[in-house]
């Protein structure tokens, strides 16, 4: 089908790594877009024509979340290497790493203050942390298998959270209690976010479903199963009119949330779609799959009004059932089968695939912060030119086996893997060999040195660190304490007064008896 004015166009492609991407977002300053991978390296791409695209190496595991803060200062990633690391988004390369879970960490987000970080966990832990001091707050610990996905609502009042126990949970984070759990998840809930007014949640599942609720009536108001293969990640327009999603069907779709329906499947990436995001102003989206390949596209749909739109797709296509009524004015759920007029577009360009990126390393290596239990380490970036943003998109890979890795325990929710193509490795042979051999002799002997403080004020900023934890796991368990000595002393009150009750009981038996006694004396 020809294109028209509103549909949305691939613009550019990014290739830069090695291995499948698992999470993107954009800068609010709309300037530059961070994606993550399995090959462990954040990448942060500048949207600037024949910009350089910079490579930051630290996490020793896959990247499995990426996010700026509200004042593009700094960069939040997410790793199964238990940690997450405060990236500042410069030649620098600084960064501060948490020691956050005792398990694979699933996601990272920012409070849209910017003041504090959510994560969750395969530890079934969601922890909030201070980014300004750095350090730990509070935990929220109801969930009962791994945790997928944390998000702070807009106003920074509710977190939502969901994970491998079918469930999503609203918190309040000033009490800190689990103020309602959803449960009506037909499989494991993969992903959560609140729409912009935060009047809203959606969750998406391996069951291939996306579910919105409304938290003003605490219902399911819409019901979607427009994908074959569960849903990876989803992303809400500003607008709230329209939401994205990936799936491991390999496309990408764009519903209608006013008519409730699908109007765009979106064809681009070989092999799964792992993450999907809408830029802050929503005029553009990327996508990452299992192909190593970031994806940006136009959305133009939203640059129509509504009622132009709806005109020109009665005049090119058959017309979809009347909306639901349900839907535009929600009052109850309604399941969402896939249309088959849902516009397709498939971007047919020409292969435009160059060498492997030349990485640069700089010279100044910096020390990031470790909490908890490790001492500072170096963390060396690297930049990379990025000469791969043409208007096309390159030949696609099939997903490296490692992918098998991000999906360990078995979750449906995500891609399915394949072997390594040959042609790939041996192109890469040559020249990626020698360039890795340079990579690992300037970086192992920064990591031997990463064991040691380089000064003083390091050795002390880290014991501070400590201290503040010791001190937090010292106030939990007072009041831990403080709890047993209540429930012992509420034990020995009933103790006592049983003990009352039974003294009562004999004194009154005593009396009847002895009453009895004196009256058959009298009657003889």
């Amino acid at each position: 089908m020809a294109s028209v004015m509103e549909d949305p166009t691939l613009e550019r492609h990014f290739k830069g790594h090695k291995d499948a991407v698992t999470c993107a977002d954009f800068n609010p300053n709309r300037k530059q877009l961070a994606s993550g991978s399995l090959d462990k390296n954040l990448m942060i791409w500048n949207l600037a024509p024949k910009a350089r695209a910079f490579q930051f190496v630290g996490h020793q595991d896959v990247i499995t979340g990426v996010q700026f803060s509200p004042s593009s200062n700094l960069v939040a990633s997410s790793s199964k290497d238990r940690t997450v690391r405060l990236w500042t988004p410069s030649m620098k390369g600084e960064s501060t790493v948490f020691k956050a879970h005792t398990a694979a960490v699933r996601s990272v987000a920012f409070s849209h203050d910017g003041q504090r970080l959510v994560t969750a966990s395969d530890d079934k832990s969601v922890k909030v942390w201070s980014v300004h001091r750095q350090c730990f707050i509070y935990s929220l610990n109801q969930h009962t298998n791994w945790v997928r996905c944390a998000r702070f609502s807009p106003d920074g009042r509710i977190i939502a959270s969901c994970g491998d126990d079918r469930t999503v949970r609203l918190w309040d984070t000033s009490t800190k209690h689990c103020i309602n759990c959803l449960t009506d998840c037909g499989g494991s809930a993969t992903f959560v976010d609140f729409n912009s007014s935060g009047t809203c949640i959606a969750s998406s599942g391996a069951d291939s479903t996306l579910k919105i609720w409304d938290l003003r009536t605490n219902k399911l108001i819409q019901h979607y199963r427009v994908h074959s293969a569960g849903i990876n990640s989803f992303s809400f327009h500003p607008s709230n009119n329209y939401v994205i999603s990936g799936s491991n069907d390999g496309t990408i779709k764009i519903l209608d949330l006013l008519e409730g329906r699908l109007i765009y499947t979106l064809h681009g990436h070989k092999g799964a779609v792992i993450t999907v995001a809408f830029s802050r102003a929503g005029d553009v989206f990327a996508s990452g799959g299992a192909d190593s390949q970031v994806l940006l596209w136009k959305t133009n749909f939203d640059s129509r009004s509504y009622q132009d739109v709806l005109l020109q797709h009665s005049r090119r296509s058959t017309p979809d059932p009347p909306p639901h009524l349900s839907d535009i004015h929600p009052r109850g759920p309604h399941l969402h089968h896939p249309q088959p007029t849902a516009i397709q577009v498939s971007p047919a360009v020409k292969d435009t695939r160059s060498t492997e990126p030349h990485v640069i390393q700089l010279g100044q290596s910096v020390h990031g912060n470790m909490l908890l239990n490790s001492w500072p380490r170096l963390t060396p970036m690297q930049s990379a030119a990025n000469s791969h943003h043409y208007n096309g998109l390159p030949e696609c890979h099939v997903a490296n086996s490692r992918l098998d890795g991000w999906i360990e325990g078995g979750s449906a929710s995500r891609a399915e893997s394949t072997a390594e193509n040959e042609t790939r490795a041996n192109r890469k042979e040559g020249k990626g060999r020698r360039e890795e051999e340079v990579e690992m002799s300037q970086t192992h002997p920064l990591e031997v040195l990463s064991g040691h403080p380089s000064s003083v004020s390091s050795t002390l900023r880290h014991i501070v660190q400590q201290l503040d934890i010791l001190t937090q796991t010292v106030s939990v368990l007072e009041e831990r304490l403080t709890l047993t000595e209540d429930k012992l002393k509420e034990c020995l009150s009933h103790q006592s007064q049983i003990l009352k009750d039974l003294r009562a009981s004999r004194t009154r038996r005593r009396t009847e008896s002895e009453g009895t006694d004196e009256s058959s004396v009298h009657s003889t």
